[in-house]
């Protein structure tokens, strides 16, 4: 026998009276499921049972006139033609009911935006139209599709009987088989219902999903270990495997020196005892370091200690063996991991770490490097001082020759005049003045008698020729001293040379004293730029390897090949997201 439906919803339609008009509609009322049977004055009729149609007159409809199932706060569409006759009590379907109840199930869920725009987008392309987001995922999984199962466009595709391709999403149609629901015969065999209630339902759904979703995690959860097995432990393991049992032990010499100036030069400067000397170096102390760690220095301790031939030894591991043909690039690959140089600025220490496979060979290399060290740093200090002195001693030679010259060029004036010119023009000068005197006294005497008013012709005459003669003396005394014989300057141009070459030779001797303390200070600036390379760690041979550190060589090989995958995973997702959304 057939169970009742639980009907949570009514629809009674009342009929109206003869006497209203014909354009007035029937009204439906929706009563609440807590409205009781007895409130209704007749039970509601039995529906008609349809009669089965033949298979052969059924038509296939198409799915674009088949109409969704209304909503339940949708009022029913008015019909066209009301019917003479209205049953009143008419229960809804338990479809609907079913579909009210699986659509409230499917809202409980806490589904995303994002799976129920996905769930549309599967129900359309399977032909079906929802309408709404739950009432996709219901029919969906009433046809028996996960709408949240990833596939591929191609399996949508599916060909139609007739050889063309089909529309995406529908299935080719069986011969005989009707797409319209059916109804049971009547008077057949009564059969219990196997549908479940909705609670049960919900529930196997429920299971079902977490299932599924313990499945995929344990899924994913493998192929998480796989992948990190694969990309992580196992080179972590390679490398730790290459460390503790093929790397060769490799022996470290340390040392650590210094380079100091000379202290003789600090009084020279105010400011020479409160520099710092590591201020001082500074420069040949980078200079040393880059010496060190230079090719040059490679090809002269290979040329002194023989540095290729030791790292191409073959108990030397491949990884770290140079090849016995190997050219100077190669090997200066090998020395700039084995010579390690670094200089401190603020307490201007210069440490060095030389790394070999023989203790003995390691403390070799460190030595023969710190004298390479020391030779350099002579070269420069040395290359400072000729240059430093190098300009004093050239400015000293020439002030030297130009006072020579000079003194010679006085000299020879000297020899060329016979007698001093000044002196001469001195005495020609006091002559010239004695005759002047003389003059003018002889003039006072011829005034004095001419102004007698008789005066005596004798004397007047006598007078007269005194003044006479001596104008003609103080005129030959004055052509002797400015006119120039032939071939001869006068005695003025001369004195005027004389002059001249005194002077210059005053200017020489001054430029020569001048040059005399600048070649001092050069010689003490030099005495200060002496450096001293000063050896503060001797190199020792050590007693057991240092290198290779296998633990935390290991570690570190695992937390770069994680960091590595970490990063490529984060790629991949990324890209998978933008992909697919």
């Amino acid at each position: 026998m057939t169970t009742k439906p639980k009907a949570r919803k009514f629809r009674i339609k009342r009929s109206t009276p003869a006497s209203e008009t014909a354009g007035d509609a029937p009204t439906s009322v929706k009563l609440s499921s807590a409205v009781r049977a007895e409130e209704f004055k007749e039970p509601p009729k039995p529906r008609p049972v349809p009669t089965p149609v033949p298979s052969a007159e059924v038509k296939p409809v198409p799915a674009a006139d088949v109409k969704p199932a209304p909503k339940p706060n949708e009022k029913p569409e008015a019909p066209s033609a009301p019917k003479a006759t209205a049953r009143e009590g008419e229960v809804a379907s338990a479809s609907e009911v079913a579909g009210e109840t699986d659509i409230d199930a499917i809202r409980r869920e806490g589904l995303t935006g994002r799976q129920l725009r996905l769930a549309r987008r599967v129900a359309q392309k399977h032909g079906l139209a929802p309408t709404s987001d739950f009432d996709a995922i219901s029919l969906l999984r009433k046809q028996g599709i996960d709408p949240f199962q990833r596939s591929n466009m191609l399996e949508l595709v599916v060909p139609s009987n007739d050889g063309k391709k089909g529309e995406v999403g529908a299935e080719p149609a069986p011969a005989g088989r009707v797409q319209l629901p059916q109804t049971v015969p009547a008077g057949g065999v009564k059969l219990p219902a196997t549908e479940m209630s909705p609670t049960e339902r919900r529930q196997r759904e429920i299971s079902e999903i977490q299932r599924d979703i313990s499945r995929r995690r344990r899924r994913k959860l493998g192929l998480l270990l796989t992948r990190l097995a694969f990309f992580v432990m196992l080179p972590t393991f390679i490398a730790g495997f290459y460390f503790y049992k093929i790397a060769t032990p490799m022996y470290a010499t340390t040392s650590q020196f210094l380079i100091i100036q000379s202290e003789g030069g600090g009084g020279a400067s105010p400011f020479g005892g409160i520099l710092p000397t590591q201020f001082a170096n500074s420069a040949d102390s980078i200079a040393t370091q880059a010496y060190l760690q230079s090719k040059d220095a490679m090809l002269r301790l290979n040329a002194d200690e023989g540095f290729k031939g030791h790292f191409a030894n073959e108990m030397i591991d491949p990884i770290q063996r140079l090849e016995p043909n190997s050219t100077s690039e190669e090997a200066y690959k090998i020395y700039k991991k084995n010579v390690k140089i670094g200089y401190d600025p603020t307490e201007g220490v210069i440490r060095m770490e030389v790394i070999a496979a023989d203790p003995q060979v390691s403390a070799n290399f460190s030595k023969s490097l710190i004298k390479y060290a020391e030779e350099r740093v002579n070269e420069l200090s040395q290359k400072k001082r000729e240059d430093g002195m190098k300009d004093a001693l050239d400015g000293f030679e020439k002030a030297q020759q130009n006072r020579r010259d000079a003194q010679e060029a006085l000299i020879r004036l000297q020899i060329e005049n016979g007698v001093d010119p000044e002196a001469e023009i001195a005495a020609i000068r006091g002559q010239i003045s004695n005759y002047e005197t003389l003059l003018i006294e002889k003039q006072l005497e011829l005034a004095a008698l001419l102004d007698n008013a008789r005066p005596n012709r004798a004397k007047v005459e006598g007078a007269q020729g005194d003044v006479r003669r001596l104008n003609d003396q103080l005129e030959k005394l004055r052509q002797k001293m400015n006119s120039a014989t032939e071939g001869e300057n006068s005695l003025a141009e001369k004195a005027v040379t004389m002059q001249l070459a005194q002077a210059d030779l005053a200017n020489a001797d001054m430029q020569l004293q001048a040059a005399q303390t600048a070649m001092e200070q050069a010689r003490t600036e030099a005495s200060r730029q002496v450096r001293y390379l000063t050896v503060a760690v001797q190199p020792v041979a050590p007693q057991e390897p240092t290198y290779p550190r296998k633990f935390e060589n290991t570690i570190l090989a695992f937390l770069i090949f994680a960091g590595i995958y970490l990063m490529l995973s984060l790629t991949a997702s990324i890209l998978r997201e933008q992909v697919t959304s």
